[in-house]
């Protein structure tokens, strides 16, 4: 019985020895962590630092044409479907309208009449002159007003007959266009009509599109929208880089071709479309898909950059922290371009150099919350009890 009581006492005296160092050992631990602070580091190293500006729009067909005749009838003979390649000069359709046969008619007809009538002007300034030379004194005054007049019917006729050989043309036009042809060579993107349309009423429609419409797919284009902000550093030539919604992991690149002088204001913002053309074509880009624009304004070369976490600000000036043999030294520093990502140290570090980028200081000690005040838990912890 006394030697059972004798390790009892003893179990209970390691206990508490156990108890003890692991409270000094959790509290010493709890106050390390609370001083220790651990950094993240970049090397300033040197290499290219390019700026760009974004933009977003639609792949476009540069040499493109509306088909839309000036005439009206109905649409017959229709020759051509969506995505049949065409050469200028090719028949689309046909109009039948059977008022340009008589117009033409009628106009050349006009034109005959005024033929005739500047003959008879003719006759009459002929017959008022002899009429003139051969009167009397008393009468030359009235013959001499018939021969005015004959003069002025004379150019009033061949006034007219410039205007009705005009309208005649203009009729023998109007009734040649019946036959209608594709004005460039090209790719049929859209077919708005059919045999049997009235072109009178499609055009009368609010919501009308053109009968055809014709594209050179080898003409592609890129036209983004540019924020005002953005617009100044953009120039013609420069590079860009071309991704879209449509095609995954896909890219290509252009360079800017045009810039608008007239921007366009949706809703207060104002934005001025731009035009870039693609260094190479590729089958799988086609027109009106969604485009997205990365223009690059600028490129420094073989110049030192950091991440931008690493610089910072204090009185307007800027500044890195340096860290060496574990502590961290301020220096201030110049700063030149800046992307989303790097930074341009123009002067103050040296290539190589460890710049802090993150500042880590160890999770302070579980607090507990009562009510709205909060209280450090000092409570021992001893696994298992």
């Amino acid at each position: 019985m006394k030697k059972i009581l004798a390790q009892k006492k003893i179990i209970a005296v390691v206990g508490i020895i156990i108890i003890v160092g692991g409270s000094y050992y959790w509290y010493n631990s709890s106050k390390k962590n609370d001083s220790a602070v651990q950094y993240k580091t970049a090397v300033a190293e040197k290499g290219t630092l390019s700026v760009s500006v974004s933009g977003s729009g639609n792949v476009i067909v540069d040499d493109s044409a509306n088909i839309d005749p000036t005439i009206t009838g109905t649409v017959a003979n229709l020759s051509v479907a969506v995505g049949d390649e065409v050469k200028k000069g090719q028949f689309l359709f046909e109009i039948e309208n059977e008022d340009l046969n008589v117009n033409v008619i009628k106009a050349y007809s006009t034109y005959l009449q005024s033929l005739s009538a500047l003959e008879t002007s003719k006759a009459n300034k002929s017959e008022a002159k002899d009429n003139y030379e051969d009167a009397d004194s008393d009468e030359k005054s009235i013959y001499k007003r018939k021969l005015e007049a004959a003069e002025i019917s004379i150019k009033t006729a061949e006034e007219n007959i410039k205007s009705t050989w005009e309208s005649y043309q203009n009729s023998k036009s109007d009734y040649a266009k019946r036959k209608v042809t594709a004005s460039i060579s090209g790719t049929v993107n859209a077919v708005n009509i059919k045999n049997g349309d009235d072109l009178s009423r499609l055009s009368g429609n609010s919501n009308s599109q053109a009968p055809i419409v014709l594209g050179d797919l080898n003409t592609l284009k890129a036209q983004v929208e540019v924020s005002e902000v953005d617009i100044a550093n953009v120039k013609i030539s420069q590079n860009a880089t071309l991704t879209f919604n449509a095609i995954s992991d896909f890219e290509t690149s252009g360079k800017v071709e045009k810039i608008d002088s007239l921007g366009t204001s949706t809703s207060g913002v104002v934005t001025y479309n731009v035009i870039v053309n693609f260094d190479s074509l590729d089958s799988k880009i086609k027109p009106g898909m969604s485009v997205s624009a990365s223009i690059i304004t600028e490129v420094k070369q073989d110049t030192i950059i950091v991440p931008n976490s690493a610089v910072k600000l204090e009185n307007k000036n800027y500044y890195v922290e340096i860290l060496k043999n574990g502590i961290p030294n301020k220096k201030s520093v110049e700063i030149g371009l800046e992307n989303t990502t790097k930074t341009e140290i123009v002067s103050g570090i040296s290539e190589g150099e460890n710049v802090i980028t993150q500042t880590i200081k160890a999770t302070s000690p579980t607090t507990a919350k009562t009510g709205t005040s909060t209280q450090r838990n000092s409570a021992v912890r001893i696994p298992g009890m």
